[in-house]
């Protein structure tokens, strides 16, 4: 090791020690120190976005002598006096060396104007500058336009199953499983005791502040008790087909008279809040996308199970809802296929390679078994076709199209 922890004595009061790594993410940050763009980390409320400052700010300390690291976090109160890119300019100049000077940003889009003394930073070149935030829009809104590319963006998912096992200090199980499909994978909660009581009242304290804080007061949202109900609905809707016309009409039958056009724009916002996915409807014969109809997902299953209960009844859209989120945490984009009519669950995309996926919770007849496997045996093309489900036994593989028991695919790494 060439450094040592002793570069800036203000960020040891904050940096956490007992660190849990997440290589998935972090060997993906590690070849961008250094490099002279903005390294922003987007994600859920939660979901570890400090923990991997944290990471970060142990690596460059033990890893690059003489490193000058500032973190700044605007959640803890010791910072409220930065408000302004102003004042955040003011307090770096206060901590400013000639070379190796690393800035950490936590929640910076609680700086005002926080895009004006980023861009003066990095055209300095004196700064190495990563920072979170808990909004998307405050990314593709802010730094995207201010910043003409200069920027690298590292989205952070809640915790897939391996992880949740290690963090758990759990073996691989259908009692893990279990867990995993009830509680989801919020990192905290490893603190905390895993049942229902506990783990529930916590999540729906996360669900709260996601939704009145980066939701209800971000956008100065009146009809707050309207966003309630929407997300009620998609966690009820969760993996169907939704459209803004079909939600304005179900809340009509409700007594609650909105508009398709302020549906959207609410679904718009529960998105960029790292709350929900959006998972579009592609036609597999022509590859475009349709305008209307709509998947939507919890970012975090334990979030969704919080708000209207785990249910043995909703375990098909529990499943699908973690094979997006697993495919998702490798880095994967999704639509939802559509090849004459019938429907293709998930059709997931990286680096040129493209992977169909169906999901049901069992092969429980010939029926159920000619529909699943029958809808990717239409696909005429030689990417991997697969069918998940919970059963014990393995089915054989049918024309190409391989069936992967739900607890061999938790475990595996695309």
């Amino acid at each position: 090791m060439q450094g040592k922890l002793t570069s800036n004595i203000m960020y040891k009061k904050y940096v956490k020690s007992d660190l849990l790594k997440r290589p998935l993410y972090f060997e993906r940050m590690l070849p961008f120190i250094g490099k002279d763009v903005i390294k922003v980390l987007v994600g859920q409320r939660r979901v570890g976005k400090s923990y991997f400052l944290f990471q970060l700010i142990q690596h460059v300390a033990y890893e690059i002598a003489g490193s000058n690291i500032v973190y700044i976090n605007k959640e803890l109160p010791d910072f409220n006096e930065i408000r302004t890119d102003v004042d955040l300019m003011r307090f770096i100049k206060g901590y400013e060396k000639e070379n190796n000077n690393f800035l950490f940003l936590d929640e910076v889009q609680d700086i005002e104007n926080y895009p004006a003394a980023l861009r003066a930073l990095l055209a300095e070149g004196l700064w190495d500058i990563w920072c979170t935030g808990s909004n998307a829009s405050f990314l593709s809104t802010d730094i995207s336009g201010s910043l003409s590319g200069r920027h690298i963006e590292f989205e952070i998912n809640p915790l897939n199953y391996n992880e949740f096992i290690e963090f758990h200090s759990l073996s691989h199980s259908s009692t893990s499983i279990q867990l995993f499909l009830k509680y989801g994978g919020l990192p905290y909660l490893r603190n905390l005791p895993l049942n229902d009581e506990i783990v529930f009242e916590y999540l729906r304290n996360i669900y709260n502040t996601i939704l009145y804080k980066d939701v209800i007061a971000r956008h100065n949202i009146r009809n707050s008790r309207f966003v309630e109900d929407l997300v009620k609905y998609l966690a009820d809707n969760t993996a169907s087909i939704v459209s803004a016309k079909k939600i304005s009409d179900f809340l009509k039958n409700q007594r609650i008279n909105i508009a398709p056009v302020r549906v959207i724009e609410y679904l718009d916002h529960l998105v960029k809040s790292f709350f929900v996915n959006k998972v579009s409807r592609a036609d597999l014969k022509g590859r475009k996308i349709f305008e209307f109809g709509e998947k939507y997902y919890f970012r975090d299953i334990g979030l969704r199970n919080s708000i209207i209960g785990f249910k043995s009844a909703d375990i098909n859209k529990i499943l699908e809802n973690v094979v997006l989120n697993h495919f998702k945490s490798y880095g994967y984009s999704c639509t939802t296929g559509d090849y004459n009519g019938r429907e293709i669950d998930f059709v997931f995309e990286r680096n040129q390679s493209r992977i169909y996926v169906q999901v049901t919770y069992l092969l429980a007849n010939e029926d159920v078994i000619h529909r699943e496997f029958g809808n990717l045996k239409l696909i005429d093309d030689n990417y991997p076709k697969f069918v998940i489900s919970m059963d014990e036994l393995q089915f054989d593989n049918d024309r190409g199209i391989n069936h992967i028991r739900l607890q061999d695919f938790l475990t595996r790494k695309f």
